[in-house]
Protein backbone atom coordinates (compact mmCIF):
# COMPACT_ATOMS: atom_id res chain seq x y z
CA UNK A 1 0.00 0.00 0.00
CA UNK A 2 1.39 3.74 -0.09
CA UNK A 3 2.55 5.55 2.33
CA UNK A 4 -0.63 8.88 2.68
CA UNK A 5 1.25 10.77 4.45
CA UNK A 6 4.73 10.96 1.83
CA UNK A 7 2.29 10.44 -0.93
CA UNK A 8 0.03 13.46 0.24
CA UNK A 9 3.18 15.77 0.72
CA UNK A 10 5.06 14.95 -2.18
CA UNK A 11 1.87 15.82 -4.34
CA UNK A 12 1.08 19.23 -2.35
CA UNK A 13 4.91 20.22 -3.54
CA UNK A 14 3.99 19.29 -6.99
CA UNK A 15 0.75 21.35 -6.96
CA UNK A 16 2.97 23.72 -5.52
CA UNK A 17 4.93 24.01 -8.51
CA UNK A 18 1.68 23.95 -11.25
CA UNK A 19 0.62 26.53 -9.29
CA UNK A 20 4.35 28.70 -10.14
CA UNK A 21 3.75 27.50 -13.21
CA UNK A 22 0.12 28.04 -13.89
CA UNK A 23 -1.42 30.29 -10.67
CA UNK A 24 -4.83 30.64 -12.59
CA UNK A 25 -5.38 26.37 -12.78
CA UNK A 26 -4.49 25.76 -8.97
CA UNK A 27 -6.71 29.15 -8.26
CA UNK A 28 -9.42 28.13 -9.90
CA UNK A 29 -9.20 24.70 -8.37
CA UNK A 30 -9.22 26.65 -5.13
CA UNK A 31 -11.58 28.63 -5.30
CA UNK A 32 -14.17 25.61 -6.70
CA UNK A 33 -12.50 23.53 -3.97
CA UNK A 34 -13.47 25.92 -1.08
CA UNK A 35 -17.17 27.65 -2.43
CA UNK A 36 -19.13 25.14 -0.17
CA UNK A 37 -17.20 26.38 3.18
CA UNK A 38 -18.53 29.60 2.22
CA UNK A 39 -22.26 28.49 1.84
CA UNK A 40 -21.70 26.73 5.24
CA UNK A 41 -24.68 24.31 4.45
CA UNK A 42 -23.14 21.36 5.13
CA UNK A 43 -20.55 21.11 8.02
CA UNK A 44 -16.39 20.08 7.27
CA UNK A 45 -16.53 16.47 8.28
CA UNK A 46 -19.73 15.87 5.37
CA UNK A 47 -18.50 17.87 2.90
CA UNK A 48 -14.81 15.83 3.49
CA UNK A 49 -16.94 12.31 3.66
CA UNK A 50 -18.71 13.61 0.39
CA UNK A 51 -15.18 14.34 -0.93
CA UNK A 52 -13.40 11.30 0.15
CA UNK A 53 -16.39 8.98 -1.27
CA UNK A 54 -16.24 11.00 -4.20
CA UNK A 55 -12.33 10.10 -4.61
CA UNK A 56 -13.19 6.49 -4.20
CA UNK A 57 -15.43 6.55 -7.37
CA UNK A 58 -12.92 8.72 -9.55
CA UNK A 59 -10.08 6.63 -8.55
CA UNK A 60 -8.14 9.59 -7.31
CA UNK A 61 -4.89 8.60 -5.06
CA UNK A 62 -4.00 12.27 -4.17
CA UNK A 63 -7.56 13.26 -3.80
CA UNK A 64 -8.22 10.49 -0.94
CA UNK A 65 -4.81 11.03 0.52
CA UNK A 66 -5.78 14.26 0.74
CA UNK A 67 -9.56 14.16 1.98
CA UNK A 68 -9.02 10.79 4.55
CA UNK A 69 -6.55 13.76 5.88
CA UNK A 70 -9.18 16.43 6.21
CA UNK A 71 -12.21 13.48 6.85
CA UNK A 72 -10.31 12.39 9.95
CA UNK A 73 -9.20 16.14 11.15
CA UNK A 74 -12.77 16.90 11.00
CA UNK A 75 -13.81 14.72 13.66
CA UNK A 76 -15.15 11.61 10.96
CA UNK A 77 -14.93 8.29 12.44
CA UNK A 78 -14.28 5.55 11.40
CA UNK A 79 -17.77 4.02 10.55
CA UNK A 80 -18.74 7.33 9.42
CA UNK A 81 -15.88 6.67 6.79
CA UNK A 82 -17.18 3.25 6.34
CA UNK A 83 -20.81 4.12 5.74
CA UNK A 84 -19.39 6.68 3.25
CA UNK A 85 -17.15 4.43 1.29
CA UNK A 86 -20.05 2.26 1.54
CA UNK A 87 -22.46 4.61 -1.02
CA UNK A 88 -19.44 4.98 -3.18
CA UNK A 89 -19.15 1.11 -3.45
CA UNK A 90 -22.98 1.78 -3.92
CA UNK A 91 -22.70 3.78 -7.04
CA UNK A 92 -20.33 2.60 -8.76
CA UNK A 93 -22.21 -0.82 -8.92
CA UNK A 94 -25.25 1.51 -9.74
CA UNK A 95 -23.47 3.32 -12.63
CA UNK A 96 -22.12 -0.16 -14.19
CA UNK A 97 -25.85 -1.11 -13.86
CA UNK A 98 -26.87 1.82 -15.58
CA UNK A 99 -24.37 1.61 -18.25
CA UNK A 100 -24.75 -1.89 -18.44
CA UNK A 101 -28.39 -1.44 -19.74
CA UNK A 102 -27.05 1.65 -21.94
CA UNK A 103 -25.32 -0.84 -23.81
CA UNK A 104 -27.98 -2.88 -23.77
CA UNK A 105 -29.98 -0.06 -25.78
CA UNK A 106 -26.95 0.30 -27.70
CA UNK A 107 -27.29 -3.27 -28.95
CA UNK A 108 -30.66 -3.25 -29.97
CA UNK A 109 -30.30 -0.02 -31.99
CA UNK A 110 -27.56 -1.64 -33.90
CA UNK A 111 -29.68 -4.88 -34.22
CA UNK A 112 -32.36 -3.46 -35.19
CA UNK A 113 -29.98 -0.94 -37.75
CA UNK A 114 -28.79 -4.41 -39.57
Amino acid sequence: MIDWKDYREALMGRIGELGALSPDTVGGYMMASGAGAKTDCLDAKTRELIALAVAVTTRCDGCIAVHSDKAVKAGAGKGEIAEALGVAVALNAGAALVYSARALDAVSAAESAS
